[in-house]
């Protein structure tokens, strides 16, 4: 989405309700700052006062995602052109996210075997060796964790018994075994734990 072009048709529609950033602000219970966030194309007014902006501003949602107005012939392609732009923009996210995921792994295991291989090179074999080696590998953990939230945040896990897609919670995911991000999850849908694998791009529920 075009965040210039529709900061630009946000401020053209408030000036034609006759709303100054402050009176529109009041109306939405939000900042004059955040409004001027949006006519700059700096950030996209949230999820749960689009449809009042809307109403406000008298367009549909459509229209302020696309940042123009639209009349009703061109409707069904501007849908579709939407569909699609969002689409692949959740796409590229969620291959920019499943990037960083495998970086922040690979890092840490790197520098938690040069620091296993460097203690043992260092330090006397005893009782603070393995302190240190432990101390290293308690660092290590919260990587994993930050590494699996980012795993969980984007796609589903396949069963591989009747190909449901599953989103479970951080929680179920800590807790299932794993090989890689193949998951051992319990399917909702044909209620047996199989192995599940981690796919990026879910099905359309509809």
């Amino acid at each position: 989405m075009d965040q210039l072009k529709i900061g630009k048709f946000i401020a053209e529609r408030r000036k034609e309700t006759g709303l100054t950033q402050m009176q529109l602000s009041e109306k939405l219970g939000i900042t004059d700052k955040a409004v001027s966030k949006w006519e700059r194309g700096i950030a996209m007014p949230d999820s749960s006062i689009m449809l009042e902006l809307c109403d406000i501003l008298k367009i549909s949602v459509n229209e302020l995602l696309c940042g123009e107005k639209i009349s009703m012939e061109d409707n069904n392609q501007k849908n579709e052109q939407l569909m699609l732009k969002m689409a692949a923009e959740l796409e590229s996210k969620n291959k920019t996210i499943w990037t960083t995921m495998w970086t922040i792994m690979g890092v840490s295991i790197i520098a938690l075997l040069s620091s296993i291989v460097l203690i043992a090179l260092c330090m006397p074999e005893g009782p603070w060796q393995l302190v240190a080696i432990l101390g290293a590998c308690a660092v290590f953990l919260p990587a994993c964790f930050y590494a699996l939230k980012l795993e969980v945040s984007v796609g589903a896990y396949k069963c591989k018994r009747c190909g449901c897609e599953i989103v479970p919670t951080y929680r179920e995911a800590l807790n299932a075994m794993h090989m890689g991000t193949t998951r051992y999850l319990k399917c909702p849908k044909c209620n047996t734990r199989t192995w599940c694998k981690k796919v990026l791009n879910k099905k359309d529920p509809s």
